[in-house]
């Protein structure tokens, strides 16, 4: 490979590198994409992990959880992303980052859940059963949580994720985005056409896709009086 093409095709030198360095020093959260792209990917397999030993303390049992069928929960690394962005100058304050963490958080669930379950027709998670939810899409526990969460985050995990992102060389840190990239766009492909769904990872009702929607719009023109077809999507929608 020719050593210089990461340096050619990557944005990222090492001039910008300690350009980047300087600017944080100042007090600027200004950093390449790469670091933004690796705290996601990093965060969200962290909340799949979390997820999954839950469920393997709870339920007894292993669950893939998630939208997706790889090992990451998008929303937590979007939650992440959005936290270090807003709260990183923060870190001396861990009541005021424990109190935003909440109101971020929440909100970023609740209008997920809303727009996954406007879109699918499928919840993901559920929380009907608890304290202080609303519309099952959020709760008081899980805000809670989301606050712990964006404390530990900020105040312990971001140095730690800080220290072992500089040991990276660039062409490393390239190369890990290009590859997590990949896989990440082909499974969020297949999952728009097909969701991951199942015991223990969604509820309420299979969900109808796109395609089966414009087939049974067709098919009540060609066939309106069908008995049989209109079983059969009822039967989808039970």
């Amino acid at each position: 490979m020719d050593p210089h093409f990461f340096r050619r095709y990557y944005p990222v030198t090492i001039k910008s590198a300690q350009r980047e360095s300087d600017l944080i020093m100042k007090g600027k959260n200004i950093r390449p994409f790469d670091y933004y792209a690796l705290l996601f990917f990093t965060t969200a397999f962290a909340g799949w992990l979390w997820e999954v030993l839950l469920y393997l303390v709870t339920a007894h049992t292993f669950v893939n959880r998630g939208v997706y069928m790889g090992p990451y929960l998008p929303i937590y690394g979007t939650g992440c992303v959005l936290l270090i962005l807003l709260l990183h100058r923060l870190r001396r304050h861990p009541v005021s980052v424990f109190a935003l963490s909440c109101i971020l958080c929440t909100a970023l669930e609740y209008f997920s859940g809303v727009w996954l379950e406007w879109k699918w027709g499928i919840r993901w998670w559920d929380y009907s059963g608890h304290m202080c939810n609303v519309n099952g899409h959020i709760c008081l526990t899980s805000s809670v949580g989301f606050g712990l969460g964006g404390m530990l985050l900020i105040c312990v995990f971001q140095p730690v994720f800080n220290r072992y992102y500089h040991r990276l060389t660039i062409a490393m840190r390239a190369a890990l985005c290009v590859v997590f990239t990949l896989i990440f766009t082909a499974d969020a492909a297949y999952s728009a056409m097909k969701p991951h769904t199942g015991e223990l990872i969604s509820t309420l009702r299979p969900c109808i896709f796109a395609a089966d929607r414009l087939l049974y719009r067709q098919r009540l023109l060609i066939e309106p009086e069908s008995a049989v077809f209109r079983q059969h999507w009822l039967n989808k929608l039970i």
